[in-house]
């Protein structure tokens, strides 16, 4: 089985990504077939992994997938590599809420019998790490932490007193990074900016975390902790559907706008029998040739309303294949693009509704059952997805809704209309694979 590490911390703004990023891209450096992981919903933080590895970067969420596929899960992802890095969510014990350790890091790690490198913020503290890294190692003894790496060490004094300290804890120290501007990524109201949106600087930004963590980490003793994870009985994930005939063309969004997806959708829509076609709503003014169905994920529109509303061939056409009554599958961002408007800018008026940004941030694991048939789902098909955005639909449901939640409130949300399934909430279809077969055989008809 692959040798394995999760990136862990105490919380949020730790360094965790920055760190996962570095040795990923440290370890692609030396050789290794690098296979890169995130635990949870993130779209954004994968982007960065696949950039340092040259793999697609892989999400491992105990709640939209269930616990039982995150081991296959991620055997699919790290079939034929060397190492596989995990970057965790949130704090180490983080979860879902209400939900114990639901889709927490210490629950993936378990699941994957990885051994733990805890990234610890030392800025403001020194003979505390001890205390702090004790906690965390104790607090469930079936998370094996196996080191530590410090961050943000201010001088070599301050770095003497944290080794010292944590000289008798048990957990050896395996990194000391410095604080570092240039290995720094910008963030936003969703958190880091997508690589799609800065290329260029995104590539020297992993490069900078890479020299960092060559300089600062011991490589080979993280490797040597990767390689004593032990065997791992996972029969890997495989996108197995009985596929439509008719190789039906599903037009999938991209480009800076709609950096949102799964690697397993696109690999399910193809195993389905469709010929999965990318395009970017910025620049393309025509469908793919072909299109019998359309898949918009989330994104960013809100960055690009202008430069998406100029575009109007393109949103005239979208328009018309889902007044076609053909299958079109949006989520979040995508749901903003099929409105009428967003802040006041002309989008492909599929919806009767119109959108706007927010102060207000919505966020949290969702479990959601369909209201009614759509393209995407019969009608009582539950599945489990998350909510991640800072705008707002007015109305916040069509007359026949997508669906209905269950947590943490009762309501309904989102549109069915024709062959539209629009709504905010994202969902890993590898969870439910049918839901690809599904659309493609709508695409079909």
């Amino acid at each position: 089985m692959v040798a394995r590490l999760v990136i862990a911390a105490p919380s949020s703004g730790a360094g965790k990504t920055t760190v996962a990023t570095g040795l990923m891209a440290a370890f692609a450096g030396r050789g290794l077939a690098v296979s890169p992981h995130k635990v949870g919903p993130d779209y954004i933080d994968p982007g960065y992994h696949a950039l340092a590895t040259g793999r697609p970067g892989r999400n491992l969420d105990a709640y939209m997938c269930g616990t039982g596929l995150v081991a296959p899960l991620f055997a699919h992802g790290a079939r034929g590599c060397d190492l596989a890095v995990v970057e965790g969510v949130m704090g180490l014990y983080d979860g879902a809420a209400d939900q114990g350790e639901l889709a927490s890091t210490a629950q993936v790690a378990k699941l994957l019998k990885a051994p733990v490198v805890l990234v610890v913020d030392a800025s403001s503290q020194s003979r505390s790490v001890a205390a702090l890294v004790h906690g965390f190692a104790s607090w469930d003894p079936e998370v094996r932490i196996g080191g530590v790496i410090l961050n943000k060490v201010a001088t070599d004094r301050h770095e003497h007193l944290l080794r010292e300290a944590l000289g008798e804890s048990g957990v050896p120290v395996l990194g000391v990074l410095r604080r570092a501007p240039a290995v720094s990524t910008p963030s936003r109201h969703l958190g880091l900016v997508p690589v799609a949106e800065r290329q260029a600087a995104a590539v020297d930004a992993v490069a900078a975390q890479a020299e960092q963590v060559r300089a600062g980490c011991d490589l080979e003793g993280l490797l040597a902790l990767a390689r004593s994870a032990p065997e791992l009985r996972a029969e890997a994930w495989e996108p197995v559907i009985e596929p439509v005939a008719g190789r039906p063309v599903v037009a999938v969004a991209g480009g800076a706008a709609f950096t949102f997806s799964y690697a397993e959708h696109a690999e399910l829509l193809t195993a389905a029998g469709a010929q999965v076609v990318a395009f970017d709503p910025l620049r393309d003014e025509e469908l793919p040739e072909g299109t019998s169905g359309l898949v918009i994920g989330g994104g960013f529109p809100e960055m690009y309303g202008a430069e998406l509303s100029a575009n109007a061939r393109l949103r005239k056409a979208v328009a018309e294949l889902a007044a076609s009554g053909a299958p079109v599958a949006a989520e979040c961002a995508g749901l903003l693009y099929l409105a009428r408007s967003l802040d006041g800018q002309p989008m492909c008026g599929v919806l009767d509704a119109d959108a706007r940004m927010s102060q207000r941030l919505t966020l949290g694991y969702r479990d959601a059952v369909a209201v009614s048939d759509s393209p995407l789902a019969a009608a009582g098909t539950r599945m489990r997805g998350h909510e991640f955005h800072r705008t707002v639909i007015e109305p916040g449901a069509g007359p026949v809704a997508a669906w209905g939640l269950r947590q943490p409130e009762r309501r309904v949300e989102g549109f069915v209309q024709g062959g539209v399934h629009a709504s905010y909430v994202h969902t890993h279809w590898a969870a439910v694979p049918e839901t690809a077969r599904r659309f493609v055989e709508y695409c079909a008809r």
